[in-house]
Formats: structure tokens, C-alpha cells, sequence
């Protein structure tokens, strides 16, 4: 039923962490991969992100499976950019089928605080970035004629208030009636259209000083042991950090025949964060 043999699939934010977990495991089960990834660093984002060679990692990844990849770097705030990307990805790969739309970025800060860019900037990457890798990708779908499926990637911060992510909840809350109202407008061609909302998940995005901060503000340094036993206590489940499989086991479901007729969704992996 997961079987994706002759299945083309873009992917956001490819290059590391949840993206390529979601790109290899894809290919695993047979689908041909679109990554795209930004390669670069945006400004007021605290920690490191992915490189060029994160994505040729990937690339290396898919293709150690014996399956077909586009890679391109490109930037979710730049609709014509994505869309020349996702353009050349169809055109050299023959169609597409499942759109991913992974990339987003964090960087806390008390709501009071953060600055019209950091606001905007956060929008503009973590809900309109959505809009537009959806906007570039999915009327290849349609185009198709045998529907498809695309997950947007949410959080379970969409659901439970933290201090300091007003910007980023807000964002990933914005994604939830985004995914119904286009869920409601694609069923008659048969493109299935859900959220994902995972807790805290073992990537450079959560794995980082701000992070741990923000988790442990009573602390001037904290270690990540401290982060973990701050974060276990959020989840119902004795656990602190989920894995990027765990979410790609989520979106396997979602977009393969096991998940043929649930569209309109939100589906959370949240070790019970939300009880």
C-alpha cells in the first residue's frame, strides 16, 4: 500500500534534517525526488543552516537507492524562483505527483520584542513559503489527471501556546485553514491535502543554543541535557525528542494508497504533547 514506484515527489527544505529524511525514505519506497533546499543562511535565524553540500548529500542518499533526482537550491520567499525550479524538476524528471512543503525556519523571541523583520521574515518563509511551493508545484498535479497528494509540514505549536514563538505559531497555525480551504478546492481532482504537526524533533532546527534557551530561560547556558529534560516533561509519552522518520512515517501514510481517502486533516506526532 506504500508502494510510490512511478510517483514524482518536490520536496522543501531537502537538504537535511526532517526534508531528507522525507526525500530517502520517498526514494525507499520507490518515488523519483525534487529537493530543493535554500543553501544559505538567513538573517535572523540563530543557528547554522544546511549547505550545498547537505543537499548533495541528499542527492547522494536518493540516488544510492537507484532512483532519480532534481536538486536545486532556491528560496521559498521567491515564487519565480521556486517556480523555475519546480519547472525544470518536472521537465526532467516527467511529472509530479506529492509536494512536501517541509522548509521553515525558527528563531524565539518574546513577542514584544521581535522586530518587523523577524516577524515578517518568519511568515513569510514558514506560511507563504507553503503557499508558494504549492502555487509553483501543484498544478503539475492537476495537469496529471490521476490526483496526488501534498502534506504541509505545521507543529505542534500550532495547537499548544509556548512563550517566546508567537511569529512561528501563528505561521504553522495560518497552514491549518491554508490545508482545508485548499483540500476543499482540490477534492474534485483528487489531491489529497493535510497538515503534519510533530513535537520537538532531533534536527539542527531544535538542536541548537536559542533552542535550548527557550526551553530552559532559567538557565544562562543550557546544555542539551537540560533542553531534554525540559522538553520530556511537555510530552505524555516518557520521551523528549521524536525523529525525522517518525514524521516521514507519517507523510508515508499520507501520501501513498494507505492514505487514499483522508484529506482535509491534521495529523500529529507529538508523543501526547498535546494532552
Amino acid at each position: 500500500m506504500e508502494d510510490l514506484n512511478g510517483k514524482i515527489a518536490l520536496i522543501t527544505g531537502a537538504a537535511r534534517g526532517q526534508g531528507r529524511s522525507h526525500a530517502v525514505e520517498l526514494a525507499r519506497h520507490g518515488a523519483d525526488i525534487i529537493a530543493v533546499d535554500i543553501c544559505s543562511q538567513i538573517a535572523g535565524v540563530p543557528y547554522p543552516m544546511a549547505s550545498r553540500e547537505d543537499l548533495d548529500e541528499t542527492v547522494r542518499q536518493v540516488e544510492a537507492l537507484d532512483r532519480r533526482v532534481f536538486s536545486s537550491v532556491a528560496d521559498v520567499r521567491d515564487l519565480a524562483e521556486l517556480t523555475r525550479v519546480v519547472d525544470e524538476g518536472v521537465a526532467e524528471l516527467g511529472g509530479l505527483d506529492i509536494i512536501i512543503a517541509n522548509a521553515g525556519i525558527s528563531a524565539p523571541a518574546p513577542t514584544l520584542e521581535m522586530s518587523d523583520d523577524d516577524w515578517s521574515t518568519m511568515i513569510d518563509v514558514n506560511l507563504s513559503g507553503v503557499w508558494r511551493t504549492v502555487r509553483a508545484g501543484t498544478p503539475y498535479i492537476v495537469a496529471g489527471g490521476k490526483g496526488g497528494s501534498i502534506v504541509m509540514i505545521s507543529s505542534l505549536a500550532a495547537m499548544m501556546p509556548n512563550n517566546n514563538i508567537a511569529h512561528y505559531a501563528a505561521a504553522k497555525a495560518g497552514l491549518v485553514a491554508f490545508m482545508k480551504v485548499l483540500a476543499k478546492e482540490q477534492a474534485p481532482n483528487g489531491i489529497r491535502v493535510n497538515t503534519v504537526h510533530p513535537t520537538t524533533v532531533a534536527t539542527d532546527m531544535v538542536l541548537n543554543d536559542a533552542t535550548y534557551k527557550l526551553f530552559r530561560p532559567d538557565r544562562d547556558a543550557p546544555t542539551r541535557d537540560e533542553f531534554e529534560a525540559a522538553a520530556r516533561t511537555l510530552n505524555a509519552l516518557p520521551v523528549a525528542l521524536t525523529e525525522s522518520v517518525d514524521i516521514t512515517n507519517a507523510i508515508l501514510y499520507l501520501v501513498s494508497d494507505t492514505g487514499r481517502y483522508v484529506t482535509g486533516t491534521t495529523h500529529v506526532v507529538d508523543a501526547g504533547g498535546a494532552l
